[in-house]
């Protein structure tokens, strides 16, 4: 997701400092799997060309990573921005 991110800022011309990410996930004991995961990525940015809803749409679509993971269990999440200091 995170690569996904320096990706897609480059393509959608904004610019950020840092991102971090926050996973949570369910697992199910029988049979043993995960059930869904859930996350918050935090974007460090005072840009204003930052589209966070296209943002989120495009990592969904394209991210490799996630649509296989997707195809097991259920994703949910959040992007936040939190201003440069």
């Amino acid at each position: 997701m995170l690569k996904n991110v320096e990706r897609f800022s480059a393509m959608m011309n904004f610019s950020y400092s840092k991102a971090s990410v926050e996973v949570r996930a369910t697992r199910l004991e029988h049979p043993p799997r995960m059930d869904q995961i859930n996350y918050e990525l935090t974007l460090y940015s005072n840009d204003d060309r930052l589209n966070v809803p296209l943002l989120k749409k495009n990592i969904e679509k394209h991210g490799t990573i996630y649509n296989t993971i997707e195809q097991s269990c259920a994703i949910i999440g959040t992007i936040k921005t939190t201003a440069n200091v």
